[in-house]
């Protein structure tokens, strides 16, 4: 289950968290280059996001003034067994800004807001470690595989409803838009 822990505080900068907008765009895909390169788009989570807009609700940005620091997206995925699942990512922030609790609050604050919509479960491909400090673990999808290659350890779940990954199986899909 989804446990919130604080964000470090985010000095000495000024920044604002707020729903990610279409002027975002260019820098945002700027980010993400800068984050993971060009050939990000070559993984196996970006097969899921092909052709499939992010849900408009729940990306968000982080800036400062009229920079971005950060970045997340969320994107709907068919998961069997568990029909309100979300696919998280990217989440970037840019290299000057990491360690200074940005990616926390844009976790905190979006997972909050994908509970508040009525989301149930959340997936992602990411290192357990960080992730686990926001509820995300290895077992909640130990029963789903992902369209390619993928490290399994690196595959974790998290229920935003108790139970909402229990019955979930087999392959994960992309949504139908």
């Amino acid at each position: 289950m989804y446990a919130l822990q604080q964000p470090q505080a985010l000095h000495p900068f000024h920044v604002t968290v707020t729903t990610e907008r279409p002027h975002h765009a260019e820098a945002i895909e700027a980010l993400v280059d800068l984050d993971f390169g060009p050939d990000r788009l070559r993984k196996t989570a970006y097969r899921l996001r092909d052709g499939v807009a992010p849900i408009s609700d729940l990306g968000m940005v982080a800036v400062d003034g009229s920079r971005l620091l950060g970045t997340i997206r969320y994107w709907q995925v068919h998961v069997a067994g568990a029909p309100k699942t979300l696919l998280l990512g990217p989440i970037a922030i840019h290299p000057d800004h990491q360690g200074q609790g940005i990616g926390s609050t844009l976790m905190i604050t979006s997972l909050d807001n994908a509970k508040a919509l009525g989301w149930d479960a959340v997936i992602l491909v990411g290192d357990e470690p960080y992730y686990r400090r926001f509820g995300f673990r290895r077992a909640l999808a130990e029963n789903l595989a992902l369209p390619g290659p993928v490290d399994p350890a690196r595959f974790l779940g998290l229920e935003l409803t108790d139970g909402a990954l229990q019955s979930a199986s087999g392959m994960v899909k992309r949504a139908a838009h």
